[in-house]
């Protein structure tokens, strides 16, 4: 199974952007989908997940900026961003968390200039 990220670029501070990470097939027993992000000089971070009954959670630097969503055969997970900031440039990695192990996409690149 291969996890493709897209949907990110250069964005001017205030603006949007919206991610999305497409699995190649239907994944079973996924437990959790997450967003993480990496800035340079930076250790990786979780900033968003959705459990499999939806609940989701976020980090508090982009609670209420960002939507993490998915869609009905849960294939894809998206990542709804707003009013953008400098501190949101990073490497956006998409992850589900199944029963079977954990599956990674390669990432894209958000750049938000101020």
């Amino acid at each position: 199974v291969q996890l493709q990220a897209s949907g990110g670029g250069l964005v001017q501070a205030g603006g949007s952007l919206r991610l999305s990470c497409a699995a190649s097939r239907r994944i079973i027993g996924i437990k959790v989908m997450r967003w993480h992000r990496q800035a340079p000089g930076k250790e990786r971070e979780s900033v968003a997940s959705i459990l499999t009954n939806g609940s989701v959670n976020y980090a508090g630097s982009v609670k209420g900026r960002f939507n993490i969503s998915r869609d009905r055969d849960k294939k894809t997970v998206y990542l709804q961003m707003s009013s953008l900031e400098p501190r949101d440039t990073a490497v956006y990695y998409c992850n589900f968390d199944t029963v079977y192990g954990n599956y990674w996409g390669l990432g894209t690149q958000v750049t938000v200039s101020s």
